[in-house]
């Protein structure tokens, strides 16, 4: 624990520890969403959209690992079961409906949007408040919205596709 990163932020402490494991287990989630779509992915663009998948499942884990340690840096201890994300995620882990590729897109995509709502009141709770946690959130936003266009796009490519 750093005794000063609690001392110097401008926020309830309580509150923001649960927001962030919230976050923390929302990126496992969405972590194991995309590792999984990238396996099961079958259909248009399969070779295109498995290896966003890989990718976007790589930087999901890049995220947790980064929530983990600010939750440590401020005192708290991330949630340590697996079986607790799903209980404390707001945005929900759901499990492929269809292998298909457009499919697997948009529920990723759906994911994406509720993460971006996610950081961003992460981003607006800390301004000026917990320039630390602030600067993390950001970070994470930004990639997140790539991740929204990344999905959107694949949409408007399996649309021309039809065409």
């Amino acid at each position: 624990m750093a005794e000063t990163a609690q001392k110097i932020i401008k926020i309830n402490l309580e509150e923001l520890l649960q927001i962030l494991n919230e976050a923390y287990a929302e990126e496992w989630l969405a972590y194991y969403q995309y590792w999984l779509g990238a396996k099961l992915a079958a259909g248009q663009m399969r070779p295109a959209v498995a290896a966003e998948f890989a990718e976007h499942a790589k930087e999901e884990l890049e995220h947790a690992d980064m929530l983990a340690d600010r939750i440590v840096q401020l005192g708290g201890t991330p949630i340590l079961n697996p079986d607790d994300w799903s209980k404390h995620a707001k945005c929900k882990y759901e499990a492929p409906q269809k292998e298909d590729t457009a499919t697997l897109v948009m529920q990723n995509l759906l994911s994406e949007r509720c993460a971006v709502g996610r950081y961003q009141n992460i981003c607006d709770l800390c301004f000026g408040k917990d320039y630390e946690t602030f600067r993390i959130s950001a970070h994470i936003l930004k990639e997140e919205l790539e991740h929204e266009q990344e999905m959107e796009d694949f949409l408007k490519d399996f649309d021309l596709a039809k065409k």
